[in-house]
């Protein structure tokens, strides 16, 4: 008899895939009974690179995953041509698999025990409700995204016009957090276009979901997780069910040498961090579709790092070509100051090319991250208990920001001028940077205390007892009874237990 299998449909792209198939495998190791994966892949081909990285995952998970995986490719389809933005054109692309996702998930020969889809998805829950199929939400975002996106259509109601001409001192209103800058709300949320309208669409349809599954810690984000509990973001509608199982972080890269002695080949930036005393380097890093800036910013950066006097390591990228998402490899002698590095030879490395980011953050030598706060960035930086400069460039990274700062504690502000490309000038960054790498100021030390402490909640919250594997064992608790009435057609489950055990588990960290 086949094992159950849970379904996994990601949005294809690196981020979103990897952290996916994370919690999957932690979803396998934590269930009672044996199940498998199974992971529709769509052909995502707007950019090859972007195809290239997602063939090299499905390729390593293929060959080297001790679960049982398997990958079932769709069918290409026609890209979307008129599409407004980018988050329209990933809907437009979405819903265009609604035909081949039905097949293939009735093709399946296991029993399907749940669906998962990416946050992204939501159109295919038609599909799994024709299929009466129990459909979970994961998002690779936190807690707060995920308090805006049920707050969304409320917001859409009560606010006319535009985020972006609420003007400076408008504030949002968003349960769990203080009032949030509403110049700082996600990209395709400041202008009420197709964007704005395809984000209020999965508010809305996150309801229909059995549950939400949250790549965050409870402990980091207390007040939030509360608040979505409490129904604060969906007054007059039931609370929905949040599993928050994180931090899902990716184990640091080790590969074999070629002489295959069993030692270890370490990045070229691994090994130049050995070489430097613990904490003292400063990251500068982007994500693999960040680290390209114009020649204006690179030298306002470069000004900044020769005069902080710390040491720094650099991830500097090169243009984006148009036909692409991701940055070339950089020409530093094209791009940086004549004699910068020369003058800072033996203290800062600038790389030029794609960097092992989490292998990087594992280094004791890095005391400090300046980053555009991805939330999988974020993650790895708080899992090894490195402080942070947010420099957000897109998508919900403001917001992230701004709970980073006002919320966790775990980062130095930095003035980061979005209305001119989200500039930073030289004078800020060298601040920002004394402050983080062990300066007198006060907003400095509290970073670096409470970065330390968020390690401890991370690795705590994953550990045998602590509130993620909870959440994790809650999750496939209800998914095997689900497969256990798999005739039951409701959309949602009829008590929603985690709602409850997130309440109590923040209820007894408020008053211990």
């Amino acid at each position: 008899m086949a094992y159950p299998t849970v379904v996994l449909i990601p949005l294809c792209v690196p981020g979103h895939l990897t952290s996916m198939l994370e919690a999957g495998k932690r979803l396998l190791a934590t269930s009672r009974c044996p199940m498998s994966l199974t992971v529709l892949v769509t052909q995502m081909t707007m950019s090859a690179n972007l195809m290239s990285d997602v063939a090299d995952i499905i390729r390593r998970e293929a060959a080297d995953s001790a679960f049982d995986i398997r990958f079932v490719h769709l069918p290409a389809v026609e890209l979307p041509t008129a599409a407004d933005g980018l988050e329209d054109f990933m809907m437009r692309f979405i819903q265009l698999h609604d035909t081949y996702v039905k097949e293939a998930v009735s093709g399946i020969s296991s029993p399907v025990a749940a669906v998962v889809i990416d946050y992204f998805c939501t159109t295919l829950l038609d599909v799994t409700r024709e299929l009466a199929l129990p459909v979970y939400v994961y998002l690779t975002s936190g807690a707060s995204m995920l308090a805006l996106l049920l707050r969304l259509p409320a917001l859409d109601e009560e606010i006319a016009g535009d985020f972006e001409a609420m003007g400076e001192a408008a504030a949002v209103d968003l349960p769990g957090m203080p009032p949030v800058p509403a110049r700082l709300m996600p990209t395709p949320i400041m202008t009420k276009n197709a964007n704005f309208t395809w984000l209020v669409y999965h508010g809305n349809r996150f309801m229909e979901a059995a549950g939400i599954i949250v790549n965050t810690v409870a402990e980091l984000e207390q007040s939030i997780l509360a608040a979505i509990a409490d129904g604060l973001c969906v007054p007059g509608r039931r609370a929905p069910t949040v599993y928050p199982i994180g931090p899902v972080v990716m184990p640091v890269n080790k590969q074999p040498a070629a002489g295959g002695d069993g030692e270890q080949l370490q990045h070229e930036c691994v090994r130049w961090l050995d070489a430097q005393p613990p904490a003292s380097v400063v990251l500068l890093c982007f994500g693999s579709m960040g680290g390209s800036f114009p020649s204006p910013q690179v030298r306002e950066i470069a000004d900044a790092l020769e005069h902080s006097g710390h040491r720094f390591l650099w991830v500097l990228r090169g243009p984006i070509p148009a036909d692409s998402k991701y940055p070339t490899d950089a020409d530093l002698d094209e791009l940086l100051p004549e004699g910068f590095l020369e003058r800072t030879k033996g203290r800062g490395l600038v790389w030029p090319k794609w960097a092992p980011q989490k292998d990087i953050l594992a280094s004791p030598a890095v005391g400090g991250f300046v980053t555009h706060c991805g939330w999988n960035s974020i993650l790895e930086s708080l899992w090894h208990g490195v402080p942070l400069v947010p420099w957000p460039l897109f998508a919900e990274q403001h917001l992230n920001a701004f709970e980073l700062v006002s919320v966790m504690g775990v980062a130095v502000a930095m003035k980061v001028d979005r209305k001119r490309g989200n500039l930073v000038e030289a004078a800020e960054l060298e601040r920002v940077v004394r402050s983080l790498m062990g300066g007198s100021e006060e907003e400095g030390r509290k970073a670096r205390e409470k970065a330390t402490e968020a390690k401890d909640l991370c690795r705590k919250a994953v550990a045998d007892g602590g509130s993620s594997a909870a959440s994790l064992q809650e999750l496939a608790r209800e998914i095997g009874e689900h497969r256990e009435h798999q005739g039951r057609t409701e959309a949602t489950p009829p008590l929603p237990q985690q709602v409850r055990y997130a309440a109590a588990t923040l209820g007894a960290a408020r008053h211990g």
